[in-house]
């Protein structure tokens, strides 16, 4: 247990160091976010805060004795990452080129035969995807990157939200005796933690797409690791349900941008946080409901850990299907309002 409490608050303190440091420098060298459709500030505010995350995770790892080589495909396809998200951040890449990169870092990182290899079949027994794997691999990590990336839209919102996730990930990864994965979800957690003092409202600096990419690509990969290679549906259900927020957003966002006939990776202020201001809620007051939101959804993943499978599938299937219609009517009501 030492080694959770250890690594959790070695990480942040290390983002707590860091991140000034890249504000200063964010701030020397005109490395700023701008005001945009997706943005609500009105004032340019300092980038960087995404490659002090960055630099906290790994240094941790590496300074409290618990580099593996096993890491290797993890750090090389996460650096890929980074370094997509700090060019988009500078230049504003186009979408496809961005996403060329989160391809890249995935492909890179199934390289190092991290894959989910089957899945569980509720009604008894597991299905093995074969050649199959590196599709659906693909399409996980890709998807869980830009959910992400598509919620860091208010101060402080998108690190508050994987903070939370990262529990439920560190609860499977143990249940399924894998410590060490459970570890990286720890120091994970930590790394964007030390982050939040700085990045809560009104921020002082912001990870920008360098780290809301970056804690994407990290929690798709963990939940690979230490979730989605368990023998149980469960396992399955827990990092859906950990991260349902930002997943179902995501699923209405969609949904309405195609209803519109505009491509779905057009940003707009349509996600939820938008449409709580709309109704007149705080940055701070929007932050923090989204915040219990996420706490419930990481509590029931944890609930679900002792369940039968057929009623952890029921589960999932109704808190998904009610945060839907929720997403969809809030949206319908602030565009009647609005």
């Amino acid at each position: 247990m030492h080694q959770f409490v250890f690594g959790g608050l070695f990480a942040i303190a290390f983002t707590l160091a860091l991140t000034p440091v890249m504000e200063r420098l964010a701030r020397r060298t005109g490395f700023l976010e701008y005001p945009s459709e997706r943005r609500i500030h009105s004032q340019p505010v300092p980038l960087g805060g995404g490659l002090a995350i960055f630099l906290s995770f790994w240094l941790t790892l590496a300074l409290t004795g618990q580099w593996r080589s096993e890491l290797v495909g993890l750090l090389a396809s996460s650096t890929v990452i980074l370094v997509t998200g700090l060019i988009d951040d500078r230049r504003s890449l186009r979408p496809g080129a961005k996403f060329l990169g989160q391809l890249v870092a995935s492909l890179l990182l199934i390289a190092f035969d991290t894959r989910i290899e089957f899945v569980t079949n509720p009604f008894g027994g597991m299905i093995y995807l074969g050649l199959w794997s590196i599709p659906i691999t693909l399409l996980w990590l890709i998807a869980i990157t830009n959910v992400v990336n598509f919620i860091d839209g208010l101060d402080g919102l998108a690190a508050g939200i994987v903070a939370i996730a990262c529990a439920p990930l560190v609860g499977v990864a143990l249940m399924m005796d894998r410590p060490f994965i459970a570890l990286l979800a720890v120091v994970l957690a930590g790394s964007v933690t030390g982050f939040l003092p700085y990045n809560f409202n009104p921020a002082r600096i912001m990870m920008g797409d360098t780290g809301a990419l970056f804690l994407g690509f990290m929690l798709g990969a963990v939940s690979i690791e230490g979730a989605l290679k368990g023998p149980t549906a469960i396992a399955l259900a827990v990092p859906i349900l950990a991260l349902g927020l930002p997943i179902v957003d995501t699923i209405v966002v969609v949904i309405r941008r195609f209803r519109a006939g505009r491509p779905f990776y057009q940003a707009d202020q349509g996600h939820v946080h938008h449409r709580l201001l709309a109704l007149g809620y705080t940055q701070r007051q929007a932050v923090v409901l989204l915040y219990a939101l996420s706490g419930i959804m990481g509590t029931l993943a944890l609930l679900l850990l002792g369940l039968p499978t057929g009623q952890a599938v029921v589960w999932v299937g109704s808190v998904v299907l009610v945060l839907i219609v929720s997403g969809t009517l809030l949206g319908m009501q602030t565009d009647r309002t609005g």
